[in-house]
C-alpha cells in the first residue's frame, strides 16, 4: 500500500491525514506477521533478549498488543488472522506447544496482557466476538476470568482486571464477579487520587506518563464503552484537569518528554489527548489533538523508531538498552498501540476535518507547577522546546538502568531533546556531593517543599546527616538552580551538572551553564556517552565548588535552547544573594522574584 500523500491544507504542521494513521496501522501489523507461530496465537518477535517472564509470555505480548492494535483499525483481513490465533492460544492454555498461552497461575505478566485481549475484543464484539463459536467463546471467558482477582501488583495494575471486567459484563459472563472486580478495581486506585488531575502509581510518589494513559484511560475508556454517564461524569473531568497539564508535555517537534520509565511505548502517549476529545474532556480542540497525535507518531517514526523490517525497536528512536526494564521483552513496544485510540472515531469526525491548530509548546512561552506533583514545566515559543524539572516526584529501586539513582526519575531536570545520561557516565541535571574517591552522591527521594508559578522546591538526603534544600525558577529559557547543603563538612566538594548535548549533531539544543554564587568561576565539559536521542559522544556541562561551612549556598544559571546563536543565560537574569538563604533574581524583562531557601520545617523532618 502507498504512502498517502501529504494534505498540507488540513494539516499544516504535520501533512498527515486519517489515511496516514491507517497506513500506519496496517504497516504495523504486516511487519509482525512473520514473526506469528502458525495459527497466529503468539507473535515472537527479535530482541536482544526475552523479558524475566520468559519467551513464552513475549510471544503473548506481541499477539495481544498488537491485536489492540488490530481492533483499533478494524480491518477484516487482520481481524480474521487474530480470530485464528485466541482460538489456537485457549485450546490447551499453559501447554508448551507452539499455540498456547500461558496461564496467569503461571505468569503475572499474562494479567497484563489479558487487558489487551479483553478491550481488543468489547471493541470489535459484533465484528469478531458474536462471530466465534460458542466453544471458543467459553475457552476464552475461562482465560480471562482469573484477571478478576485482586491485582497481585500493587499499582496501575488493578486497572488490568477492570478491563477485563468491563468486557465479561458486556459480554454477559460472571456479571456480578465482573462488577465486583469494578468496584475494587476503582476503590483501590482512589487511594492514590491526589487532585488537580494527578494519582500516585501505587504509595509512592510516582508520577509520569502512567497518569494520563493508564490511570485515566482504563476508567473513562470503560465508562466511555459501558455508556455509564455516572462513571464518566466522575472520572471525565479529572482526565480533563489532567490534559491540562499533559499537553504542555509536548515539543513543536512532536516529541513528549521522556521522563519515567517504560518509555519504549513512545507515542502511547497520544492515548489520553484522543480519549479527551472523544469524550469531550479536553482543554484542546480538535485540530490541536489531532495535531498533538499525528505530530508525536511522525516524530518517531521519522527518527527510526522501526527497524528495516517495520519492527518496533526496544528504544526511543532506535534501540537503546540502558532504557528498557526487565520486565520489557520485544513485543513490549507495541504498547504504542493505545496511541491509535483516534481511530475509534469515524473519518467524518472533527478529529479528522478540523484544520490543525498550534500546540501549547508552540504558542507561547509557559511556566506551570503540575498540580501536587513536585514537577514544574517550561516551555518557549521561539524554538517550542520542553523542560520539566522534577522536585517531588519518585520511583527509586524499580528499573533496570543500572544505577542506584533511576535516570528516568531522579533527575532535576527533563526536555524533548536531550538526556538522560545513564552509568557510568556523570549524571546530567544533577547537584551532588563528591567523595573523596571523586565518585558522585546519589539523589534518592526527594520530598517536595511546595511551587508556585515559577517555581518548585524539594529536600533530598545525599549523605546521613546531610541535607539538601534545592529550588528551581524558571523564566523564558532560563532556569535558576539554588541548593543550599546542610550539615556537610567545610571543604566538601559539590558539583552541579547541566543540559548533556550532542557534540557532532549540528541540530543538537544550545546547553549553557553559569556560575553565580559559590561554585568556582570555570565550565568543565564532562565527556558523556549515549543517551534515548541517539549514541555520543555528548558532553555535559560542570560547575563545582566546596562547602565552607555547615550550611552553604550554590546558586546557578542553566540554559537549554533551540534557537541559534544564542546570548549567554548570563545575559538573561541578574541574580544578587542576599543573605544566606536567600536571593532576588531580575529578569532580563525586568521583572524580578524572591527565592528564600529558609525551609525550618522541612530540616527538622
Amino acid at each position: 500500500m502507498p504512502t498517502p500523500p501529504e494534505n498540507r491544507e488540513l494539516s499544516p504542521r504535520t501533512g498527515w491525514t486519517r489515511a496516514h494513521w491507517e497506513h500506519t496501522a496496517d504497516r504495523l501489523l504486516r511487519a509482525v506477521r512473520p514473526h506469528a507461530s502458525p495459527r497466529g496465537a503468539l507473535i515472537d518477535l527479535p530482541g536482544p533478549r526475552p523479558s524475566w517472564s520468559g519467551p513464552r509470555s513475549d510471544g503473548l505480548e506481541g499477539y495481544a498488543r498488537t491485536f489492540l492494535l488490530a481492533a483499533l483499525l478494524g480491518d477484516p483481513a487482520h481481524l480474521d488472522r487474530y480470530a485464528e490465533g485466541l482460538a489456537a492460544g485457549t485450546e490447551k492454555p499453559g501447554g508448551d506447544d507452539p499455540e498456547s498461552w500461558p496461564l496467569m497461575t503461571d505468569t503475572r505478566q499474562a494479567i497484563v496482557e489479558s487487558a489487551s485481549v479483553a478491550l481488543a475484543l468489547r471493541l470489535t464484539r459484533a465484528r469478531l466476538w458474536d462471530r466465534l463459536d460458542e466453544p471458543v467463546r467459553e475457552r476464552i471467558a475461562d482465560w480471562l476470568l482469573p484477571a478478576l482477582d485482586p491485582s497481585p501488583v500493587d499499582n496501575n495494575w488493578w486497572l488490568f482486571g477492570l478491563t477485563v471486567a468491563g468486557f465479561l459484563q458486556d459480554a454477559g459472563i460472571e456479571t456480578d464477579r465482573a462488577a465486583a472486580t469494578i468496584d475494587r478495581s476503582l476503590d483501590r486506585i482512589e487511594q492514590w487520587w491526589l487532585g488537580d488531575g494527578w494519582y500516585s502509581d501505587g504509595d509512592n510518589r510516582a508520577f509520569d506518563h502512567y497518569n494520563p494513559w493508564a490511570l485515566h484511560f482504563y476508567p473513562v475508556l470503560h465508562a466511555h464503552l459501558a455508556g455509564d454517564r455516572a462513571l464518566l461524569d466522575r472520572y471525565g473531568p479529572r482526565l480533563r484537569a489532567q490534559l491540562d497539564d499533559h499537553v504542555h508535555l509536548f515539543d513543536g517537534n512532536g516529541a513528549p518528554v521522556p521522563y519515567g520509565r517504560s518509555l519504549i511505548y513512545r507515542f502511547a502517549a497520544a492515548a489520553a489527548p484522543w480519549l479527551g476529545a472523544l469524550t469531550g474532556h479536553t482543554p484542546l480542540g480538535p485540530g490541536a489533538t489531532r495535531r498533538l497525535a499525528s505530530g508525536a507518531l511522525r516524530h518517531f517514526l521519522d527518527r527510526g523508531a522501526t527497524d528495516e523490517r517495520g519492527l518496533l525497536t526496544l528504544g526511543w528512536y532506535g534501540p537503546y538498552g540502558p532504557a528498557v526494564q526487565g520486565y520489557s521483552g520485544p513485543g513490549s513496544p507495541y504498547w504504542a498501540s493505545k496511541g491509535f485510540l483516534g481511530l475509534l472515531a469515524p473519518a467524518d469526525h472533527p478529529l479528522w476535518t478540523a484544520t490543525e491548530e498550534p500546540l501549547p509548546a508552540e504558542r507561547a512561552d509557559t511556566v506551570r507547577p503540575l498540580g501536587p506533583t513536585g514537577l514544574l514545566v517550561q516551555t518557549t515559543a521561539a524554538d517550542g522546546l520542553v523542560r520539566l524539572h522534577n522536585h517531588g516526584s519518585n520511583h527509586v529501586g524499580s528499573t533496570a538502568w543500572g544505577t542506584d539513582d533511576e535516570p528516568g526519575y531522579a533527575r532535576f531536570a527533563y526536555a524533548t531533546r536531550t538526556g538522560p545520561t545513564t552509568g557510568p557516565d556523570p549524571a546530567d541535571n544533577h547537584f551532588a556531593l563528591l567523595r573523596p574517591d571523586g565518585t558522585a552522591t546519589t539523589r534518592g527521594p526527594a520530598v517536595p517543599l511546595g511551587a508556585g508559578p515559577d517555581r518548585a522546591a524539594s529536600r533530598h538526603t545525599p549523605l546521613p546527616g546531610v541535607r539538601v534544600l534545592s529550588a528551581t525558577l524558571a523564566h523564558g529559557r532560563a532556569e535558576l538552580r539554588a541548593h543550599l547543603v546542610l550539615g556537610a563538612p567545610g571543604g566538601t566538594p559539590v558539583r552541579q551538572t547541566g543540559w548533556t548535548t550532542h557534540a557532532d549533531d549540528p541540530e543538537a539544543p544550545v546547553s549553557q551553564l553559569h556560575p553565580v554564587h559559590g561554585y568556582g568561576p570555570e565550565v568543565a565539559e564532562l565527556p558523556t556517552g549515549a543517551t534515548l536521542q541517539g549514541p555520543g559522544p555528548t558532553r555535559t556541562p560542570a560547575l563545582t565548588g566546596t562547602t565552607s561551612g555547615p550550611e552553604s549556598l550554590f546558586v546557578a544559571l542553566a540554559s537549554l535552547t533551540g534557537e541559534p546563536e544564542p546570548a549567554p543565560v548570563a545575559d538573561l537574569a541578574d541574580v544578587r544573594v542576599t543573605g544566606p538563604r536567600t536571593l532576588t533574581v531580575t529578569w532580563q524583562n525586568g521583572t524580578t522574584a524572591d527565592l528564600d531557601l529558609d525551609f525550618s520545617d522541612a530540616e527538622d523532618q
